[in-house]
C-alpha cells in the first residue's frame, strides 16, 4: 500500500504535468487517465455551461480536472468568503468570486507550484481581485480557525490519504453556521478490491473514492451537521469500456461489479451554528 507521501507526490506530479500541457499547448489531458486520446471523458466534460465560462480564460476552463460543479450548487450569495480545497487552474475560485461579488472572497488552496502559477495568471488575465491563491495541504490549511463561510472542492478530496484530517480542517475553518458543499467521486455497495482498484485508475481516484455511506459517517464524526449526498453522475460500464479493456479486463464479465457504481456526487453538510453563550445574545 502507497504511503501518504507516495500518494501526495503522485498527485503533485499528475496535477503539475496537467497544467504544464495547459500552459504549454492550451490542451489538457483530464485527470481521469483514459482521457487522453478519446474524444469525450464522460467524467470531466460538459461541466460549466457557456453563460459560466463567459469572461474566464481559455487557461482556466481547459486546465479543469473536476468531476462536478460545486459553485453551481453552492448557493453562494454576496459577501460569502469561499475556499476551494484543490484549487487547480482556478475556474471555480474565479466563478466563486464573480458569485460573492466585491465584498466576499475567495480562496484556492494548492500544493502544486505549476498549478498555482497558472491559476495566478488566470486570476491576472480575468480582472477579478477579490481572490487569493495560497499554497498548501488541504489535510493542513493554512487558514484561522472560524474563517470561512463556504468550502467547495471539485473532485480532489478523494486523492488525499488522509481524508478524516481532511474533514477535520474543513470543520475548524468553516464559521459557525457554515456549509461543506463539495463534487466527489464515491462508490456504492460492494465490490471486488482489484476491480475497484482498476476502475478507481480509470476515474482518476488514486488513493480511492469513499463508499457512500462511509463520506457521511466520516463527515459526521468530523462533527457537521445535515449531511446530504446528492448524485449528479452515475457511470456505467461502457463510459469505462475502452480503459478497462485496455487493462486486460473482460468487461462484460464483470459489467455488475461496475455498472451504476461508481458516481460523481455532490456532498452537503453544516457545521452547526454557535450555540447562545453570552447574556442577552439570543434576544
Amino acid at each position: 500500500m502507497s504511503t501518504t507521501q507516495e500518494i501526495r507526490d503522485v498527485v503533485k506530479e499528475r496535477y503539475g504535468q496537467a497544467a504544464l500541457r495547459v500552459t504549454t499547448s492550451g490542451s489538457s489531458c483530464c485527470g481521469a487517465a483514459s482521457a487522453c486520446g478519446t474524444d469525450v471523458d464522460p467524467i470531466t466534460s460538459n461541466l460549466y455551461d457557456e453563460k459560466q465560462k463567459e469572461g474566464l480564460p481559455a487557461e482556466a476552463v481547459l486546465a479543469s480536472l473536476g468531476c462536478g460543479n460545486p459553485t453551481a450548487l453552492a448557493q453562494l450569495q454576496p459577501g460569502e468568503v469561499v475556499l476551494d480545497l484543490g484549487s487547480g487552474g482556478g475556474i471555480d475560485v474565479l466563478l466563486s468570486a464573480k458569485r460573492v461579488g466585491p465584498t466576499g472572497k475567495a480562496f484556492g488552496l494548492d500544493m502544486t507550484d505549476e498549478m498555482l502559477a497558472l491559476a495566478r495568471a488566470n486570476q491576472k488575465k480575468s480582472g477579478i481581485e477579490n481572490v487569493e491563491f495560497l499554497k498548501g495541504e488541504i489535510e493542513h490549511i493554512p487558514l484561522p480557525d472560524n474563517s470561512v463561510d463556504v468550502i467547495i472542492s471539485n473532485c480532489v478530496i478523494n486523492l488525499s490519504a488522509d481524508k478524516n484530517q481532511v474533514m477535520r480542517e474543513a470543520f475548524r475553518v468553516l464559521k459557525p453556521g457554515g456549509r461543506f458543499a463539495v463534487s466527489d467521486v464515491v462508490t456504492r455497495g460492494e465490490m471486488l478490491p482489484e476491480i475497484r482498484e482498476k476502475v478507481l485508475l480509470w476515474v482518476g481516484c488514486i488513493a480511492g473514492a469513499l463508499e457512500e455511506n462511509d463520506y457521511r459517517a466520516r463527515l459526521t464524526s468530523a462533527g457537521f451537521t445535515n449531511v446530504e449526498l446528492e448524485p449528479t453522475r452515475i457511470y456505467r460500464v461502457d463510459d469505462a469500456r475502452a480503459f478497462l479493456s485496455g487493462q486486460g479486463i473482460d468487461v462484460d464479465a464483470i459489467a455488475p461489479q461496475v455498472d451504476g457504481k461508481f458516481l460523481s456526487a455532490f456532498v452537503r453538510a453544516t457545521k452547526p451554528a454557535a450555540a447562545c453563550c453570552q447574556p442577552g445574545c439570543c434576544q
